[in-house]
């Protein structure tokens, strides 16, 4: 039996593990060392008496992957971006965008659903962690949209997809990931995330508005603020601004000449003035003691899932499965755009059944090579490319329109991950009520990545002045 065809039954019973309800970091890491155990031993022609070599050789090659790979540098922004977000918890900055948000645009229709997108956002900028964002906004947001007359659904809604912002808004870890999945610059994907995560909480306010327009009695104004309060409510918010200075003064210098650091460094910076803003406004023992838990908890998840997948890769490296996926893509007789709008939509579809980081991992294996193959190669000319853009920048384009189409996935059933964090929270509120709420965010996220692919300057503006 030839690598590629063990590679096709390997990752279909992987799919179906997956399915069935395992973990992903074990199915991947199951599958893979089968995968590599069955191709090194087909190379010693199935002979009994080298099974245990194969085996060995299988178990030493998959031993190398998780020192290698984990070891990377740029692996550290993760617990440093998710430390971030779970500090700025404690320090209060949640509650303070919140209310700066709700004082400067609870007055639009549906206003105060429109703060809370917009509070999400800004707390995305310091988070890493849409899961972490959803459940901090559930306790904070969702009691004043209840008290004011809001459908619990909806508001439940409101939360989980304003969540899923912090996906896009660096710092972002899944952006982390995927950069080092493709071996792209860090850097310039964290700036790519800039301009689209703002489009999308934009789109999201629209949407909001466009439905307190059209629905009697949808979202009530809050009126009643004084410009005296909303200018008082902008201090206590600042310290947000000034963290995400310092991560972009690490990654993109605007005043001229190299960056000011790595973006591991600008992170780590970010990280300790936090904690400085946190004990600075009483935080105690207990609180340093949760946070620094949970950003354990949350990292641990994050890196088995990450050594499970790449025993996998290992294996499909020997299968070479990602290069027959990669021929196959470029020989169909579709036009490029039509082949990526088709793999967006797998996207979605696998999305229902899969976490995002999980997905991002096992697909980009395979999916990239074709994606950069489609548009010419990795060192394609923008002439001469099909998509109308350099290999490097076709990176940064796809990767993200995929991280998008994981934040999508993140309010998608029935493995939505913020509706069930939302719904876990609050009590009154089961999944399905949160999964009616964000019915409506489909059509919103579904608007900005049509333009995402449409206009790829909104991605790619920001990077190329780095």
């Amino acid at each position: 039996m030839e690598p590629i065809d063990i590679g096709l039954i390997v990752t279909g019973g992987l799919l179906v593990t997956v399915v069935l309800g395992m973990r992903v970091a074990f199915a991947a890491a199951l599958a893979g060392m089968i995968g590599l155990i069955w191709i090194f031993w087909a190379k010693f022609g199935y002979d009994p008496a080298r099974f245990s070599r194969a085996l060995t050789i299988a178990v030493k090659t998959a031993g190398q992957v998780p020192h290698s790979k984990v070891s990377s540098q740029a692996l550290s922004l993760i617990p440093t971006f998710i430390l971030i977000g779970y500090l700025a918890y404690y320090a209060g900055l949640t509650k303070a965008l919140f209310e700066a948000a709700k004082r400067w645009l609870a007055w639009v229709p549906g206003g105060l659903a429109v703060s809370t997108v917009f509070a999400t956002a800004g707390f995305a900028a310091v988070s890493g962690a849409s899961v972490a964002t959803s459940a901090v906004f559930a306790r904070i947001a969702i009691p004043e949209m209840l008290a004011i007359g809001y459908d619990k659904r909806f508001a439940a809604g409101v939360v989980a997809a304003g969540g899923t912002l912090a996906s896009l808004i660096p710092p972002s870890a899944i952006l982390v990931i995927y950069a080092i999945i493709v071996e792209q610059d860090v850097g310039k994907l964290l700036l790519a995330g800039f301009i689209p995560g703002a489009f999308s909480a934009v789109i999201y306010g629209l949407l909001i508005v466009g439905l307190a327009l059209t629905i009697k009695g949808f979202g009530p104004r809050v009126t009643g603020f004084t410009w005296g309060e909303r200018f008082a409510s902008l201090p206590p918010a600042l310290p947000i601004l000034f963290v995400v200075a310092t991560i972009i003064l690490f990654v993109y210098n605007p005043f001229g000449g190299d960056a000011w650091g790595t973006p591991t460094e600008g992170g780590a910076i970010g990280a300790f003035v936090v904690f400085l803003m946190a004990l600075y406004r009483g935080m105690r023992w207990s609180e340093l003691r949760s946070a620094l838990l949970e950003t354990a908890k949350l990292s641990v998840m994050i890196f088995t899932i990450i050594w499970g997948v790449l025993i996998y890769v290992r294996f499909l490296g020997f299968a070479d499965l990602p290069g027959a996926f990669a021929d196959w893509i470029t020989s169909l007789t579709l036009s490029p755009m039509l082949i990526l709008v088709c793999i967006l939509l797998a996207y979605a579809v696998l999305g229902m059944f899969m976490d995002a980081i999980g997905m991002l991992l096992l697909t980009l294996p395979v999916v990239y090579p074709a994606v950069m193959a489609l548009n010419g190669g990795e060192s394609v000319a923008a002439a001469d490319s099909a998509f109308g853009m350099s290999g490097p920048m076709c990176a940064i384009w796809f990767g993200i329109l995929v991280v998008k189409m994981a934040e999508f996935c993140l309010i998608t059933p029935p493995i939505g991950l913020n509706c069930f964090v939302v719904a876990g929270v609050r009590d009154d509120l089961s999944v399905q009520d949160v999964f009616t709420g964000v019915t409506p965010f489909f059509i919103a996220d579904a608007i900005t990545i049509a333009l995402l692919v449409a206009f790829p300057s909104i991605v790619l503006w920001l990077p190329s002045l780095a």
